[in-house]
């Protein structure tokens, strides 16, 4: 398997704890927080991943080089910022499988990744985002599914949500048939391609009780350094 992370991310909120890297390079549990989601991704399956950098690349790729625990690491650098979309365009341009894993940088959800693979497959999916049920998800936005589990809208943030389905920054994208879309260089993948197609293409949801932390925040960044010890279980190749 095969997957794109995106890592170029400025970091703005974290800065007022004096940190100054990118996002996913910030120190968790004695180690850059991308170095648990490599973990993560070589227990589930994945052997090549696509780092997609932009503020400070340098520093992610001298820490990682071409090859991570026996994955191999491949580089798409922005020389401007793209957005999400069109970094994500951008790495799946060097992608060679059909279906490719997208990540968030700053976000872990341990999602079990071959049960969500045949999920996908059998639903012949565009895309499949793996969702995680919360209380009070006031700084998400929510999934709204019918039975099935395709996805039939996003709905925006509300603070006075009490509970539902938010989207975990984690998804199984048919590659060719993204490429093949009249996109632009520079695009925002959340609002330009999921919220503008979610009527018109195969995009579902798979439920995932996974664990699941956002170190965008400082807040949920030191409960990531509290919890880290959740992180260790893939160190050795252990199961969760």
């Amino acid at each position: 398997m095969e997957a794109v992370i995106l890592a170029g991310g400025f970091g703005t909120r974290l800065r007022e704890l004096g940190l100054d890297v990118p996002k996913p390079m910030v120190e968790v549990g004695g180690r850059p927080f991308l170095e648990h989601l490599l973990l993560y991704l070589r227990h589930q399956g994945v052997e090549r991943v696509i780092l997609a950098t932009g503020y400070k690349k340098e520093l992610v790729r001298q820490h990682f080089g071409e090859l991570f625990r026996g994955m191999w690491i491949d580089y798409s650098e922005e020389e401007e910022p793209l957005g999400t979309g069109g970094a994500i365009r951008q790495a799946l341009g060097r992608c060679e499988e059909e279906r490719v894993w997208i990540l968030n940088g700053d976000t872990f959800f341990g999602v079990d990744l071959p049960a969500m693979y045949a999920f996908h497959h059998r639903r012949r999916a565009f895309l499949t985002l793996a969702g995680k049920r919360m209380d009070h998800p006031g700084r998400y936005g929510l999934v709204i599914t019918d039975g099935e589990g395709r996805i039939l809208a996003f709905r925006e943030k509300d603070p006075a949500a009490t509970a539902g389905t938010i989207n975990g920054g984690l998804y199984l994208l048919e590659r060719r048939r993204f490429l093949d879309l009249p996109l632009p260089q520079r695009f925002s993948f959340e609002k330009d391609f999921l919220e503008a197609r979610v009527e018109k293409d195969r995009f579902f949801l798979f439920p995932s009780e996974g664990y699941f932390i956002d170190i965008g925040i400082p807040a949920d960044l030191e409960r990531a350094r509290r919890e880290s010890e959740i992180f260790r279980r893939y160190e050795e190749g252990l199961d969760p």
